[in-house]
């Protein structure tokens, strides 16, 4: 299923900054970066309750806020893309 992962992080401070650097550096190791603060996720049911998990216990909740939508299986029809930045296969090779 894919999951889109959406995050603003206050960064008017020193440890805001370092949530921000936390949560960004967290959301590359599971998906595809498609906007600044914007990750597309493939993953089993499983491993985005960790995702979650883990992501919520990294930010500040009186100042940071995550949002998580969830696609589905069939997300092909319900994701369309214009403008810069090509678009890629989700469950695709990714080259390192």
């Amino acid at each position: 299923m894919m999951m889109l992962i959406t995050y603003d992080v206050n960064t008017t401070n020193s440890p805001g900054r370092k949530r921000l650097r936390k949560v960004a550096k967290y959301c590359v190791n599971y998906g595809q970066r498609v906007q600044n603060s914007v990750f597309e996720c493939v993953a089993d049911a499983a491993l985005m309750v960790r995702i979650k998990k883990d992501l919520v216990s990294m930010i500040d909740p009186s100042v940071d806020s995550l949002r998580f939508y969830s696609l589905g299986s069939s997300y092909r029809s319900k994701v369309e893309h214009y403008g810069a930045k090509p678009s890629y296969d989700a469950e695709g090779f990714l080259a390192l």
